[in-house]
């Protein structure tokens, strides 16, 4: 079995080296960020075992070529999870008072370091395997954040997420998801991945195009029942790529004096809200979408 106590050591050991390269390692809001990275880092794994391979068997470590699996929608997703954890990771050495190159660099690869781990996970699964591309999604993930905030000091790209219930989980329980919450981990049939463009920030200061209003271009694929595209054509499923481009609600606008309303609109923000959406796909389909989601 994966031995959780030596991944949570083995972050922690790698985010300390990470500390050492700062003169501010004495400062006590280092220190909570990194107990806090730790623990929800702990909490993390183990709800990551429990929900995605507590029904594998276990093998020695071994690496797997899954490049070209899924329609690279699980590569997607390892790229906006790290991107999410290095913007966090980012935000909370800015808060720490590290100065903000450090706090870009050290965020943003702290990110990466705790998907990596996952990597080692996969290795010692049956039905898996470390993947190098999954370790190049990871990094692309993390380059995206540090690149905006080293040119433009925020965020002015946002990763997003979206996700609708597909009928393909119902073929495949035991891959694609028994419940509700394995099924938006699982079911690729029914993620869409987003990048969301911030008009206003690009514009000129002072312009009148709407804060709150992005454009946003989708990636997503569909009719995925096995992993591999050869083994859904002999089964009779026809897989597709999906680019979908349409409107996005910037809720990190919004302003408030609560922290926890702020807080909340960000956390909402990772995903993209139901709105108008206009899909092109491989099978040379021209679709209009007045909500998706």
């Amino acid at each position: 079995m994966i031995n959780m106590g030596r991944l949570i050591i083995l972050f922690c050991l790698v985010t300390n080296l990470a500390f050492a390269q700062t003169d501010s390692v004495r400062n006590k809001k280092v220190i909570w960020v990194s107990a806090g990275a730790a623990g929800i880092y702990t909490a993390s794994l183990i709800g990551l075992s429990v929900l995605w391979y507590s029904e594998q068997e276990q093998t020695s470590f071994h690496f797997f070529n899954d490049q070209h699996q899924w329609q690279f929608m699980d590569k997607m997703g390892h790229s906006y999870t790290t991107f999410q954890l290095s913007h966090v990771g980012i935000n909370a050495f800015k808060w720490a008072g590290l100065p903000s190159k450090k706090a870009y660099i050290l965020g943003g690869i702290t990110g990466f370091l705790m998907m990596t781990p996952i990597e080692i996970m996969d290795g010692f699964s049956s039905q898996y395997g470390a993947s190098w591309a999954d370790i190049l999604a990871n990094a692309a993930g993390s380059a995206l954040v540090i690149s905006q905030f080293l040119l433009w000091d925020e965020i002015r790209i946002h990763f997003k997420f979206s996700y609708h219930p597909t009928s393909f989980a119902d073929l495949r329980p035991n891959v694609l998801g028994k419940q509700w919450a394995q099924r938006i981990v699982k079911d690729y049939n029914g993620q869409t991945y987003w990048l969301s463009f911030d008009i206003y920030k690009c514009l000129p200061p002072k312009n009148q195009f709407p804060k709150w209003l992005n454009f946003s271009i989708g990636y997503a694929a569909e009719g995925m029942v096995y992993a591999t595209h050869s083994d859904n054509i002999a089964a009779g499923y026809r897989p597709y790529k999906r680019l979908l481009v349409g409107l996005d609600i910037d809720l990190t606008h919004i302003k408030s004096k609560h922290k926890f309303i702020r807080s909340f609109l960000h956390l909402v923000n990772l995903i993209r809200l139901p709105a108008p959406a206009l899909e092109m796909n491989s099978k040379g389909e021209l679709r209009v979408h007045g909500l998706y989601f």
